[in-house]
């Protein structure tokens, strides 16, 4: 399915004006609140304030639930910007503006007013709740309601759930007792604060500090059928095709954005560096690898890029191009920063260099969204049918 069913004509000045200030944003106090973060281990509630007056949780969704309205292909051309700052804030622009469309596409009208439109605003936060301790991904879910009448008493246990400590809601997927495979799986919106729920903050992580994941656990949580999205059989419809594919663009895009930051820095440090009489920005080996990294950059832009149109488009391949560019950008990704890195010899190894910062960052994008072996999975599924192997 197309991103929007109706888009508002680009006003191109508009953009590029957006652009300037999201870059203008993200060079200053975005700078300002990276290193907050990191001295204090934490997001400032503050933070996703200014996000959101800012106008920046709402840059996809369309103008009539209060978003921007800004066409998938040119939203990419923001969160390469917004990636080039702390992986945090980051997070929570690429989650923000991706988890309304997953649910838009199976909501009823009701759900639309009760969770669709206030996330979009900024009045709830919802977190995407797939990932499981005992399963792998996808149609491996353990988690499983029981449906009695109105209501389905939910079981099982989630883990690595960005925003889950501080949300409202968890978009999660489970499974109807006794079905297998993607028979039977359910999306449902389940309030944090529900009974039988337990919540409990996972340890800091090697990079992205001070965006919380939680781990959680349900006994026989009830959760009402009527916050269920789409029907019983569809949860992986709407976990996969509304989210995971674009997200998972999104996602490439980050890698290209956070590449870009490393490179940047690795130029700055070339110039300024000056070893037995020359700067670093003039031995070949130190030039060549600026090249190698300019040119695995753009390479991967442009494939995210092209997979963009084509799930933009609702094009078949959609789904293994998003694959395709997440494995590939993720890829780039570990170069670019391990040359960076090397650019800047010993010192870029401790704090508070950026490059320090960047380098951890960068790991986490392996993981989101999908390791790479998963991304390969898909690919060889869309290339050579069936679920072999």
């Amino acid at each position: 399915m197309r991103q929007l069913e109706r888009k508002a004509p680009l006003d191109e000045t508009s953009f590029e004006e957006l652009k300037r200030e999201i870059a203008a944003y993200v060079a200053g106090p975005a700078e300002e609140w990276a290193a907050r973060i990191e001295r204090e281990r934490r997001v400032p509630p503050e933070l996703w304030e200014e996000l959101r007056a800012r106008g920046y949780l709402s840059l996809a969704a369309p103008a009539g639930y209060g978003g921007h309205e800004i066409p998938f292909t040119r939203y990419l051309e923001l969160i390469e910007l917004f990636s080039m700052s702390h992986a945090s804030i980051r997070m929570i622009v690429h989650v923000v503006n991706g988890t309304w469309r997953a649910m838009d596409r199976f909501a009823t009208e009701e759900q639309r007013r009760r969770f669709v439109i206030p996330s979009v605003r900024g009045e709830i936060k919802i977190a995407f709740t797939l990932t499981e301790p005992t399963a792998g991904t996808g149609a491996d879910l353990r988690c499983s309601v029981a449906r009695e009448g109105d209501t389905y008493y939910l079981s099982g246990e989630k883990h690595l759930i960005t925003f889950g400590t501080i949300c409202d809601y968890w978009l999660l997927f489970a499974r109807l007792e006794g079905t297998r495979g993607a028979d039977g799986t359910v999306a449902l919106l389940v309030d944090r604060r529900s009974p039988q729920a337990s919540v409990v903050e996972m340890d800091e992580s090697m990079g992205v500090r001070g965006t919380d994941h939680a781990r959680l656990s349900f006994k026989r949580t009830p959760v009402p059928v009527a916050n269920r999205l789409g029907g019983e059989g569809q949860g992986l419809e709407v976990a996969l095709g509304g989210f995971l594919t674009p997200s998972r663009i999104s996602v490439a895009m980050s890698c290209v954005g956070l590449a870009r930051r490393a490179q940047e820095l690795a130029i700055a440090y070339a110039r300024k560096r000056e070893t037995f009489g020359k700067k670093l920005e003039q031995r070949q080996a130190i030039r060549f690898m600026l090249a190698e990294n300019a040119t695995d950059i753009e390479a991967a832009r442009q494939l995210v890029l092209h997979a963009a149109r084509r799930w933009e488009h609702g094009d078949a391949d959609a789904a293994m191009l998003s694959s395709m560019s997440k494995l590939q950008a993720v890829e780039m990704l570990t170069r670019v920063t391990d040359k960076a890195l090397g650019v800047h010899g010993g010192i870029g190894f401790w704090q508070p260099n950026a490059i320090e910062r960047v380098y951890r960052d960068a790991r986490a994008q392996r993981f989101e969204e999908g390791t790479n072996e998963i991304q390969k999975t898909v690919i060889a599924r869309a290339l050579l049918g069936g679920n072999t192997g």
